[in-house]
């Protein structure tokens, strides 16, 4: 069993990044080297702008490369619950937020011609208890009245026809959305960038940030560079001078296994329309199959930092949970097991805007694949003066409190989680 993410060890090589120092000056400099900050290369590049993309280790090594490989419109958190919270229009207007980075990335895969394994198959909540479907049936009514009308809700005399499997008892289908290969997506959209005139550095961690006149001096590991103007893409990253930041996301660990290829006649069987999935519960998990055949299955199985050497034991939760869920595929050899870090924010909100002339797009609260590459799009639109095109531009962004930076709380949450799935 290898401890690397799936989707990095299978991608290929990323030949299009710099050698030798950073340098010289440009007129944007991008921090991090994820979704988010090469979905904003390219769309500055198409403006003619110059960029210096810096990360501190690969290019979409962090989150981008180390996620469930789900491409889902719907927010965060349940809708009614977001209703509740910010009222009808501002829910709505954030639901169609997510609609809008499905196609982003589909019209990015498009007009690159990015070769990714893109699959328009949707999203399938699964309810876990009872009670839980009748909840995702007021969820439905309320998306359907208010937002989309292409959801289906599936009782769980249907169920099976979807999955095969008695844990669940029926499912929300959300029509609009997919799964890609998260690896070769990072390298065509790098790729992208670069025909647009970017320069990608890697293993160039950020060290400072400083005013420099009209602009910004940033310092790295690998040499300084000068630009008008910065975006910190950062995701949860934990390197550099980013405190402000920190402060405000609570870096959850989600981890996922990968097993040995599957007989395609016994995939067909389990899921026959190979959506992508995820369960009600508050320790929930999400699974797909990949494009050669193996299920992918992730979720919080410890409330913890990913480090490598312990990921492994996430790992064997992972698969007891995978084996108990589907008896038919308990003795699937597990291949691939690796965690990553999910940027949470305390209202499960992306966050995007200025602070102290930085520009930012952060806290995409595990449903980062969409709106992380679509934010990188929006950004080079603000960047350019049109904020009223940010989506979150309305969003307060308070610090966590008790927060500075390292998750001591973390444990505590994942237990009020286990406990309250008990009796939710």
């Amino acid at each position: 069993m290898k401890l690397d993410s799936y989707w990095l060890d299978t991608a290929p090589p990323l030949v299009s990044a710099c050698e030798g120092p950073v340098e010289g000056q440009a007129d944007v400099v991008v921090i991090g080297g994820g979704f988010t900050g090469l979905s904003a290369a390219q769309a500055l590049g198409k403006r003619g702008a110059s960029v210096t993309v810096l990360d501190a280790g690969r290019i979409g090594g962090g989150a981008s490369g180390r996620n469930g490989g789900q491409v889902n419109t719907g927010v965060a958190q349940d809708f009614v619950a977001l209703v509740a919270q910010l009222g009808v229009e501002r829910a709505s207007a954030c639901y169609r937020a997510f609609s809008d980075a499905v196609d982003t990335v589909e019209r990015l895969i498009r007009e690159e011609n990015i070769d990714c394994n893109y699959s328009a198959t949707g999203k399938l909540k699964l309810a876990s208890k009872p009670h839980h479907l009748a909840h995702l049936e007021k969820t439905a009514e309320l998306i359907r009245r208010e937002v989309d009308t292409d959801i289906e809700l599936i009782g769980r005399e249907r169920i099976r026809s979807e999955i095969q499997s008695d844990s669940f008892y029926g499912g929300l289908l959300q029509r609009h959305g997919g799964q890609m290969h998260m690896g070769k997506f990072t390298v065509g959209l790098a790729d992208a960038a670069v025909r647009r005139g970017a320069k990608l550095y890697e293993n160039a961690a950020v060290t400072a940030i400083a005013k420099d006149g009209a602009g910004f001096k940033v310092t790295t590991a690998r040499g300084e560079v000068r630009a008008k103007q910065v975006l910190i893409a950062t995701g949860p990253s934990r390197h550099g001078p980013f405190g402000w930041y920190r402060r405000r996301l609570a870096p959850v660990g989600s981890f996922i296994v990968v097993t040995e290829p599957l007989a395609p006649e016994l995939l067909a069987q389990v899921f026959p329309n190979r959506r992508a999935y995820t369960t009600t519960r508050l320790m929930h998990n999400y699974f797909r199959v990949t494009p050669d055949s193996r299920l992918l299955f992730g979720g919080r199985a410890r409330f913890t930092a990913s480090e490598r050497p312990s990921d492994a034991k996430s790992g064997r939760i992972l698969q007891q949970g995978l084996a108990a869920m589907f008896p038919m595929l308990a003795n699937a050899r597990i291949d691939y097991c690796w965690g990553g870090l999910v940027d949470m924010t305390a209202d499960r909100l992306p966050h995007a805007g200025q602070h102290d002339g930085i520009y930012f797009s952060l806290g995409y609260s595990g449903h980062g694949t969409q709106m992380s590459t679509h934010m990188g799009q929006v950004m080079a639109d603000v960047m350019d003066g049109h904020e009223e095109r940010n989506p979150w531009r309305e969003s307060e962004w308070p610090a966590i409190p008790g927060h500075t930076g390292k998750p001591w709380f973390l444990p505590l949450v994942g237990t009020y989680y286990r406990i309250k799935d008990i009796f939710y």
